[in-house]
């Protein structure tokens, strides 16, 4: 089947074959012909399925070639990064057709925003906070919303977004179309579509016997030891066939330390996570996408957002905390049909949380594998040349184009009070001084050494501490006493 079969608008096609889009997925094979009648549906497919395609040429044919300024359709979804893959996505099939589209997110500057809801935007792809935040504001209209989605239904319902989703169906007019897609159907999310919808049709796009865990993913569960993870991680990463990669952390700390680490190793790391601003975190996705970073670090508030159809592996530095952690993690690899490698480590702390998602999703490996940097099994199941190391054969200057202080945030700087010496900060320290001595380390350092003024230490000494920088004094006072005639009586 192509879209053509679909009654889609031939320049959509064209714009989808220039992409490399030519034929619709199952989820977009039945969603699409209904939502072009106008019909309510409710969306249930794993992710990665291609749903962003099943409810957005609909959206866009449905408003036309050239629609009326100003804010016609509504796609809500839960994270920023899901906010701009999603945008991107429309972006891309209404390329051939004046249709305007905005994304309104958090962490980005409001006046851009403004400027295209002024200029008639007539799709808005927003997160539910930045949403109300504007219309709050009355700068953003929602009474003449005729097509409505929410996407990732289920994870909005995680996030606690339930009622601003509500105040956001309060402000849209009572008819509209209204298309909801989930992975997963919890009580919360059928009220709501029976609430707001209309005789919605439900359309499950996977085969009702087939598992949680998707058959194209190779899961692997390792017993992993903390300070061997980064050296098992490196030798992953030269396994043959290995394409973009997407590693997990629990911590934002944690994903910062191993960009570090991995960009040591000589491999070529991205990170996203919430320490970082948005537009670093767009930079970051952005190079993983084009293929400049092959590695992307990220905390689970980047999960949903990562839609990338060529990633093969995703390694779970740090074992999920429930098994939906787990399932859309994994759901990073595999995608449009491909086959993907799971990896997960399991610290000894964490059996019983392994213990759980390996009940929940049937998994019949209730031990983890020992495993280290070194076993055997971990290059055969991996398909790992044999004598791999976890670093790259590569000259430090070719590991990264970003000099080592500035990927370890300025802390050799700070440390060394911002001097330009390139030796670590302890090194410095001990040549300072040595058993209470300075250390000559070349003339510049030796005429500092001679000029420190005094410290203003507890015992009053000052720099007393330093030798030579009192003898001088007592010099000068011996010559006043002994040279030159007695003061008058």
């Amino acid at each position: 089947m192509t879209f053509s079969e679909l009654n889609i608008d031939q320049d959509m096609v064209d714009a989808l074959a220039a992409k490399g889009i030519v034929e619709p997925f199952p989820i977009q094979a039945q969603t699409i012909p209904l939502a072009l009648d106008g019909q309510d549906i409710i969306g249930q497919a794993k992710t990665g399925t291609g749903k962003t395609l099943g409810f957005g040429l609909p959206i866009i044919q449905r408003l036309g070639l050239n629609p009326e300024p100003g804010v016609q359709a509504l796609v809500v979804v839960p994270t920023r990064e899901l906010c701009l893959q999603v945008y991107e996505d429309l972006v891309a099939a209404s390329a051939n057709r004046e249709t305007g589209i905005v994304a309104i997110y958090g962490g980005k500057a409001y006046e851009g925003q403004i400027e295209e809801l002024k200029a008639g935007a007539q799709i808005v792809v927003g997160t539910p906070g930045r949403l109300l935040d504007l219309a709050s504001q009355r700068l953003l209209s929602l009474a003449g919303v005729r097509e409505m989605v929410l996407d990732e239904a289920d994870k909005m319902l995680d996030l606690g977004f339930l009622s601003d989703i509500e105040k956001l169906f309060s402000q849209t007019p009572a008819t509209r179309h209204t298309m909801l897609f989930s992975a997963t159907m919890p009580g919360p999310i059928v009220a709501l579509a029976r609430r707001f919808m209309s005789r919605p049709i439900h359309i499950r796009a996977t085969d009702p016997d087939e598992g949680q865990i998707q058959a194209n993913i190779k899961h692997l569960i390792y017993r992993a030891h903390a300070l061997d993870k980064d050296e098992v991680i490196g030798r992953i990463l030269q396994a043959e066939g290995r394409g973009k990669t997407v590693v997990f952390t629990r911590t934002k700390r944690a994903a910062a330390r191993l960009v570090e680490e991995l960009g040591d190793r000589g491999f070529n790391a991205a990170a996203v996570h919430g320490d970082l601003n948005q537009e670093q975190r767009e930079r970051a996705m952005a190079a993983f996408k084009a293929g400049k970073k092959d590695i992307l670090i990220a905390t689970d508030v980047a999960a949903r957002g990562i839609d990338v159809d060529d990633v093969t592996h995703v390694i779970n530095h740090t074992i999920p905390e429930d098994e939906k952690t787990y399932l859309h993690r994994a759901g990073r690899t595999g995608r449009a049909g491909k086959s993907g490698i799971a990896v997960t480590f399991v610290d000894w702390d964490d059996l019983h949380k392994w213990a759980l998602i390996n009940r929940a999703l049937e998994f019949g490996q209730p031990e983890p594998t020992e495993t280290y940097s070194s076993s055997p099994h971990l290059f055969a199941d991996l398909d790992i040349p044999a004598g791999s190391k976890g670093r790259l054969k590569s000259t430090p200057a070719a590991k990264s184009d970003v000099p080592p202080r500035e990927r370890s945030g300025g802390r050799e700087a700070s440390r060394s009070g911002g001097g330009s010496s390139d030796r670590p900060a302890s090194a410095r320290n001990r040549n300072r001084t040595r058993g209470g001595q300075p250390v000559a380390t070349g003339a510049s350092e030796s005429a500092a050494s001679e000029h420190v003024p005094a410290s203003g230490t507890h015992d009053g000494r000052g720099s007393e501490h330093h030798d030579g920088n009192n003898a001088p004094r007592r010099r000068t006072r011996t010559r006043r006493r002994t040279g030159g005639a007695a003061p008058a009586a």
